[in-house]
C-alpha cells in the first residue's frame, strides 16, 4: 500500500476513534465529584474460544456509569488484519477532565 494512501487510512481512522472518547469532568466548583478511576482489575485470561479467526485478547476496563465506576470484563476480539497492533485503553486527564481513550486497532 502507498505511503500516502496508508496515511489517509490512518487520518480517518483517527478522525473516527475521536468520536468514541468519553470525558469525565474532573473540575467543578466545590468538592471534585468525579474520582479517578480506581486501579484495573487483574483478570484471569481464558482460553481462547475455538475460532478461525486469529484473537487477541481485550483485557478490561472502568467504565464511567455518570455516577460510578462499573468494571467491563475482558474478552478475545477478532484481529482485525494482519500486521495491526492493538492499543489497549486507557483512562487519561486531558485539560483537567479524566477522559476515557477507547481500544483500538492502530
Amino acid at each position: 500500500m502507498p505511503k500516502s494512501t496508508r496515511a489517509l487510512f490512518a487520518a480517518v481512522a483517527t478522525l473516527a476513534l475521536s468520536g468514541c472518547v468519553t470525558a469525565v469532568p474532573t473540575t467543578v466548583a466545590g468538592p471534585n465529584p468525579y474520582p479517578a478511576p480506581p486501579a484495573v482489575q487483574v483478570e484471569t485470561v481464558p482460553p481462547p474460544p475455538v475460532s478461525g479467526d486469529s484473537l487477541i485478547w481485550q483485557p478490561g476496563h472502568w467504565d464511567w456509569t455518570g455516577t460510578a465506576y462499573v468494571w467491563t470484563a475482558g474478552q478475545w476480539v477478532s484481529r482485525a488484519s494482519h500486521g495491526a497492533v492493538w492499543q489497549q485503553g486507557y483512562w487519561t486527564v486531558v485539560n483537567g477532565v479524566w477522559t476515557w481513550v477507547p481500544p483500538h486497532w492502530a
